[in-house]
């Protein structure tokens, strides 16, 4: 029995490094389908605003979160509803700051804001040298996005940086409720509250704006790819990987968001852009490659990453 242990513990290492095809194709797909999800929803900002879309989202985030988390509501007690209601707090401000920040900046400059959140969490968490270079690195690069020039939108600046500081809150309330509340039920749960949250909003601003098939058709597929999709995927491929290399394809966020808002938006980003999104995601590959591999592909509960351990929990976000 004592000399199976190590000798299982290596293979299971082993496999780990191997990282298989499908666990990167899980990965790539749930990003791409997140990414889509949100350049879909854009389409239909002409008809019914971000407010309308981001509502539509909610509620269908709501359903599927909560058909697969199943929250036993009536047993919850106040130590496990104070830390739900405020991520259902976070859940409704996040979406809206994010999708209104995308109106105005651009699909590719919103994410990248935002993905700094969970980013400024995983370095603060840690006190290795390479992460302060990192840190440093990701800082310039954020000084060269918000730089000074005519065309700067400093209100669609500032709300993907409120996105960003939503994201960070996100991941400190799921770790308080993963610790008071088993599987998903907690984010199920906020989730539902924040569906809930947005149907007088949902109820105005439609009302207020002729809807339309197609909108209402984006809208929803924004809730399905950006929510429902990712939330199923990524559960599969933590399955397959090792919770730190998920902290490094989580970099493909910014770069696919930054790609499909190019192609499918017609939002192009200048040279000095592009430049700081690659110096972003640089910052979090190093840093995300450089931490102990830790536990298997199994254990991501105990990972040391905030980043992975977000993106294995969050199902977007809601």
């Amino acid at each position: 029995m004592t000399t199976s242990l190590p000798t299982e513990q290596a293979a299971v290492d082993r496999s780990a490094e191997r990282l298989p095809l499908s666990g990167v194709a899980m990965m790539l797909g749930s990003a791409l389908s997140n990414q889509l999800g949100a350049a879909t929803g854009a389409l239909a900002f002409p008809t019914i605003g971000p407010v309308g879309v981001v509502a539509v989202r909610q509620w269908v985030a709501a359903v599927v979160l909560v058909a697969s988390g199943r929250p036993a509501f009536r047993r919850f007690t106040w130590q496990q509803w104070w830390p739900v209601i405020l991520l259902a707090l976070v859940f409704a401000t996040m979406n809206l700051t994010l999708y209104t920040a995308i109106s105005r900046v651009g699909l590719g400059l919103a994410v990248t804001l935002e993905f700094l959140g969970p980013l400024t969490i995983a370095l603060a968490a840690s006190r290795r040298a390479v992460d302060l270079g990192c840190a440093v690195v990701a800082g310039a690069a954020v000084l060269a996005l918000l730089r000074p020039k005519p065309t700067s939108d400093y209100l669609g600046l500032g709300l993907g940086l409120a996105a960003a500081a939503c994201w960070a809150a996100y991941i400190l309330l799921n770790r308080l409720i993963g610790t008071r509340l088993p599987g998903t039920e907690g984010p199920a749960a906020a989730a539902a509250l924040s569906g809930l949250l947005y149907v007088p909003v949902g109820v105005l601003v439609l009302t207020h704006h002729p809807l339309t098939l197609k909108a209402l058709a984006c809208a929803a597929a924004a809730g399905v790819l950006s929510s429902a999709v990712p939330f199923l995927v990524d559960m599969l491929a933590l399955r397959k990987v090792p919770a730190h290399l998920f902290g490094v394809f989580m970099s493909a966020h910014p770069v696919m968001a930054a790609l499909i808002g190019w192609i499918i938006l017609g939002q192009r980003l200048p040279i000095t852009d592009w430049l700081a999104i690659t110096a972003i995601v640089a910052a979090n590959t190093t840093s995300a490659l450089a931490a102990a591999p830790g536990p298997g592909p199994m254990d991501v509960a105990t990972t040391r990453s905030p980043v992975a351990r977000t993106a294995g929990r969050r199902g977007r976000r809601g």
